[in-house]
């Protein structure tokens, strides 16, 4: 039997794993599955339909699988669908997605969403992604792997966070972030290079990190326009996978434009 503290409120409708626990006056909703290894401390609120892989943790005032916060939601069947590893800290909320977004909210393996950060409906967030207190992201938006996004963060609708990247503290994001990359404001948002301390971190070789280096340089410092940035990225730089992510992603870019 799961171990659930006889003050918690658990719905019959809730599927837990044996060694689940969950502790005094938190709230397990309707149709929500817990995997092995969570724990859900006092007070948390998981609300469903949602499913939660192995090992997460849910701390005390979080709001994880909450309604959309959007006009066209009425009560339809939309989920929230997590992997295993993640933490959701303090005061933190996290909405199910929406019928016009494919009905999904999804996050990924082995990420930390700290306290007071707001992950909206139709979301995306990849795997090892960071997360830092305060930072608001609208629906839609998809989170690369790896990603760190700082305190006080604000992510517009629709843009999209490339893996690898840095988002300084109080950053208004409007447009679409590349892989491995720099990017501060708050009074003029730009990007200010590579992410070179954290692929260093993450054990990308001096060799490895080089072509994304010259890719920005193509990108950020020549006289060249995106396109021809792209094109001569593809004729030097093609022998880097890393590289050719960063050319499918521009290529790939919304109709917000790219942060530069």
């Amino acid at each position: 039997m799961s171990e659930i503290d006889p003050r918690a409120v658990v719905s019959p409708g809730a599927r837990l794993a044996k060694d689940a626990k969950v502790a005094a006056y938190a709230v397990v909703g309707d149709d929500v599955e817990l995997g092995e290894g969570c724990i859900v401390e006092h007070h948390a609120v998981i609300e469903g339909p949602s499913s939660f892989g192995r090992n997460n943790r849910f701390c005390s005032f979080s709001i994880v699988g909450g309604d959309p916060q959007d006009y066209t939601y009425t009560g339809q069947q939309v989920r929230l669908e997590v992997g295993d590893s993640n933490t959701f800290r303090e005061f933190c909320t996290v909405h199910r997605g929406t019928i016009k977004g494919g009905g999904y909210t999804r996050i990924g393996n082995n990420n930390l969403i700290m306290a007071y950060a707001h992950v909206g409906h139709d979301c995306v967030i990849g795997n090892y992604c960071t997360i830092i207190n305060g930072a608001q992201f609208a629906g839609h938006t998809h989170i690369g792997d790896y990603a760190t996004v700082s305190s006080f963060v604000l992510v517009h609708q629709f843009s999209r966070i490339g893996c690898h990247s840095y988002i300084g503290a109080g950053t208004v994001i409007t447009q679409d972030v590349p892989p491995f990359s720099l990017v501060v404001g708050p009074r003029e948002t730009r990007c200010y290079g590579i992410n070179k301390v954290g692929l260093e971190r993450r054990g990308f070789s001096p060799e490895r990190i080089q072509p994304i280096e010259q890719a920005y340089r193509y990108l950020l410092r020549s006289k060249l326009n995106t396109s021809q940035a792209v094109d001569r990225m593809r004729g030097t730089l093609a022998h880097s996978e890393d590289v050719l992510a960063i050319i499918k992603f521009i290529e790939s870019a919304s109709d917000r434009g790219l942060t530069k």
